[in-house]
């Protein structure tokens, strides 16, 4: 399995690193998210990154704001060392090894 980390800056908070999950992890304000952001504007349960055939996967909950890649909306899409994921007030960084 390829290792993967995100890279977590939200306005008015502390970096931090997160080391992604084997399957799936979970990004929203939810405290049942893997990757919980204190950021009022993202959804509950906002994003997932699924580990598939050796691929990592982007892919948006319906959320109400969006998830954008590299400025780009997406719903799904695959994701490259050094992606920029935004999602509200978030920028998540994906990078592999």
């Amino acid at each position: 399995m390829k290792t993967a980390s995100l890279t977590v800056r939200t306005v008015g908070q502390p970096e931090r690193v997160f080391e992604v999950g084997d399957s799936e992890t979970l990004i929203g304000r939810s405290a049942t998210s893997h990757l919980r952001v204190a950021d009022e504007s993202i959804s509950r349960e906002h994003a997932v990154i699924l580990f598939e055939d050796e691929t990592y996967m982007l892919e948006d909950l319906q959320s109400t704001n969006g998830t954008r890649l590299n400025g780009k909306r997406v719903r799904s899409a695959e994701l490259s060392d050094g992606d920029e994921i935004h999602i509200g007030q978030t920028l998540i960084q994906f990078r592999l090894g």
